[in-house]
């Protein structure tokens, strides 16, 4: 069963790589356009082959046991980032981050343009550490899209902001030990607090956030699309004072009751209630891509929770300096909370081999859609700016690799 897990899991990411080979084929055959769409939309892959092994574990050892492994499985992330998502891109809390942005931009010695797109690709980020990374992803991605993923914009630049902002988003929320998935789950084993995590990572990770920001804005600054309002309609302008304090406490709420999942799966049904019961503040809620994530995540946690025989021996054979190295190459294929927790499992790992196992699973979450949880969000808000309505697996990799050597450069010598 273990090579089987392994074959469906190589499988599933060279389908995310060929992911637009489907949409595609979709334009090409309209009797099956509906199927081919269906394959190419990347969040649907990992579910798609997840469901694929648990028929096969149900084929090869039985039904129950096929449930039994579903069924263990924590599923409390996906459900995180569904609820995050839906909540941080309601429309009252991108009004505040874009009331703040805004009046932050006019201060700035630069175009109002160029410097919005610096903060979104800079500060939102790093904001990351206290509101979590998928919601620092959904507010960024939204906040950009209509600036920065524009048809104006040239695909190769594309490439470049969103790789940039997905490294920013991976290293920018190791400011604290709860907001990035690969250091949450390790922090209570090690006794990694938030002063730990500001002292060892915090800042090499601003440092870098900082560069890459900045030299990401450079690049674009000729491309930039100047915006006046969040949504095109002037309805954020609509949003009331109130609206917009509930819809920040419902995100805080949540973000504190991050581990629990009952209790913020019940703010969320509370906060659909208000969002009901006050409509002229609200735009349309992003459920149906929220859910896609979730489904995404969900995938990855059958799938990845299969991968433990093979990942593990390589983790923790390798010296602590070549694990940085070898730890950013294999996030690339896998999600590197896997590979953080797959890390605390080893006994009697040093305190260095600690720091390079998370310091290079953060720098390398930017290359790939799977690297990092909150990057299936991300590619799911923006992949309709890109051509055919697709994220390239390839583009998004070379678009990626600047910026992760200059994460790896602060993270690995400083």
């Amino acid at each position: 069963m273990n090579y089987i897990a392994a074959a469906l899991f190589a499988a599933a990411l060279l389908h995310t790589f060929c992911a637009p080979l489907f949409l595609k084929a979709a334009h090409k055959s309209p009797r099956h356009s509906g199927l081919l769409h269906l394959l190419g939309e990347v969040e649907v892959v990992f579910g798609f082959w997840a469901a694929i092994l648990l028929v096969a574990m149900a084929v090869v050892g039985g039904g129950e046991g096929a449930l039994r492994y579903a069924e263990t499985r924590n599923y409390g992330e996906p459900a995180f980032v569904f609820v995050v998502m839906v909540i941080a891109a309601s429309l009252p809390v991108l009004t505040a981050v874009m009331r703040g942005v805004e009046t932050i931009a006019r201060w700035l010695p630069v175009p109002t343009a160029t410097a919005k797109a610096w903060l979104c690709l800079s500060v939102v980020p790093l904001a990351g550490s206290l509101i979590t990374e998928p919601a620092a992803m959904t507010i960024a991605a939204l906040m950009l899209a209509p600036q920065v993923f524009h048809r104006e914009m040239p695909e190769r630049l594309k490439y470049a902001a969103l790789g940039a902002l997905f490294v920013n988003i991976s290293i920018g929320g190791t400011l604290t030990s709860y907001a990035a998935p690969p250091v949450l789950i390790v922090a209570h084993t090690w006794g990694w607090d938030s002063a730990f995590m500001l002292q060892h990572f915090g800042w090499k990770a601003a440092l870098a956030v900082v560069i890459n920001g900045t030299l990401t804005t450079l690049l674009l600054r000729g491309h930039l699309r100047p915006t006046d309002t969040l949504d095109g309609n002037g309805k954020a302008s609509q949003v009331s004072v109130t609206a917009i304090v509930v819809h920040l406490l419902f995100l805080v709420a949540v973000v504190v009751m991050a581990h629990h999942p009952i209790i913020f799966l019940g703010l969320f049904l509370f906060f659909i209630g208000y969002t009901q019961a006050y409509q002229a503040s609200q735009d349309r809620l992003i459920i149906r891509e929220a859910l896609l994530v979730g489904f995404f995540l969900a995938g990855l946690v059958v799938l990845g929770g299969m991968q433990q025989w093979w990942l593990q021996p390589i983790v923790s054979a390798l010296e602590p300096k070549v694990l940085f190295f070898g730890t950013a190459a294999l996030t690339a294929i896998t999600d590197n909370a896997a590979l953080t927790y797959l890390g605390s499992l080893i006994e009697g790992i040093s305190d260095q081999a600690k720091y390079m196992l998370v310091a290079g699973a953060v720098a390398g979450g930017g290359l790939t859609v799977i690297a990092n949880a909150p990057n299936p969000a991300g590619v799911s808000l923006l992949r309709g700016n890109f051509h055919d309505g697709a994220v390239g697996m390839g583009g998004l990799f070379l678009g990626a690799l600047l910026p992760t050597c200059v994460a790896c450069a602060a993270l690995f010598l400083l």
